[in-house]
């Protein structure tokens, strides 16, 4: 199945990495390569390493790009970035974009275990490999699930899904999204259900949780920083408050200078800024983007530029 993904803040993201056209260039999350696509037309002698962990994207990237000295595709995860680009010889490059979450191509391939529209095996795993979400729905304790929901989903209503699904299982095990769709929908009050499908927040939760999804943002963001050269610039698209939360941190600690108490008269602790802030406020998405695309309105897109 061909991978398809709508590209967020396409022109926004890869002008935020002020692109020279021989430097090196890394799209860490490269789908359905939108953004790869975009990197490479304003590339003339430099180079793009793509990288995927889903082996649907990395099938259609390398299709796309097969004609394409320029490109490099390598599957894996981008929170290994930095080793993956090592083994194949770079250890410098002038730019990386991440687009973090979930494609649209996994959204809609139903049989992928990501949407409670559709009834699937309840999977969720980006690599197709390892734990499912089926696997921690069955095996977590009462309170693991509901730290998980809680924490990943933000769902006031945790603890309560937690136990209708602990009492499911004592059943029969959950295997299908629409089991577990009507277990979330029997554990919130009428009122939550009137508002969005009521199960949206435990499937975020599930899926974060099954992918190590803010482990791998944190290990990817300091791979990334760690490959830049002076002047390189990361730039990063997010799509919940987590992620986000994640990536404004990581990079107000990178351009903090002296931390030494105010009433220092001289800097003992010899901190610079290694980072320079481009994005004060993070950009959004267009209200021409999100009439086209209305997964987009959630994005947040934030660029720095190493010092």
């Amino acid at each position: 199945m061909e991978f398809t993904h709508v590209s967020v803040l396409l022109y926004e993201a890869v002008d935020g990495l002020n692109i020279r056209p021989d430097g090196i260039y890394i799209d860490g999350t490269a789908g359905g390569g939108g953004h790869s696509a975009e990197i490479l037309s304003r590339l003339t002698s430099g180079r793009l390493y793509s990288i995927d962990q889903d082996p649907d994207a990395i099938a259609t990237v390398t299709e796309r790009f097969k004609d394409d000295d320029r490109s490099t595709i390598l599957q894996g995860n981008f929170g290994d970035m930095k080793a993956l680009l090592n083994d194949v010889g770079v250890y410098a490059v002038d730019g990386v974009l991440l687009d973090i979450g979930v494609s649209s191509h996994q959204l809609d391939d139903g049989s992928r275990g990501f949407s409670y529209h559709e009834d699937a095996p309840l999977d969720m795993r980006m690599s197709q490999s390892g734990e499912t979400a089926a696997d921690l729905v069955n095996t977590l304790d009462v309170g693991e699930l509901s730290r998980i929901i809680s924490l990943y989903g933000e769902e006031k209503y945790a603890f309560s899904i937690a136990k209708g699904i602990v009492r499911a299982r004592e059943i029969k095990p959950i295997e299908t999204t629409l089991e577990l769709a009507e277990i979330v929908k029997e554990n919130v009050p009428q009122k939550v259900r009137r508002d969005g499908h009521p199960a949206r927040k435990t499937f975020q939760a599930l899926r974060i949780a099954v992918n190590h999804e803010l482990d791998v943002l944190e290990s990817g963001l300091q791979g990334a920083f760690e490959l830049l050269s002076q002047g390189g610039r990361l730039s990063v698209i997010t799509f919940h408050s987590l992620e986000d939360r994640i990536v404004k941190q990581f990079m107000r600690d990178k351009a903090q200078g002296c931390t030494c108490p105010k009433d220092f008269p001289v800097c003992v602790c010899g901190n610079k800024p290694k980072v320079k802030i481009i994005t004060r406020k993070p950009i959004l998405p267009s209200d021409e983007e999100l009439e086209r695309n209305p997964r987009a309105r959630s994005a947040k897109l934030r660029v720095c530029e190493k010092l």
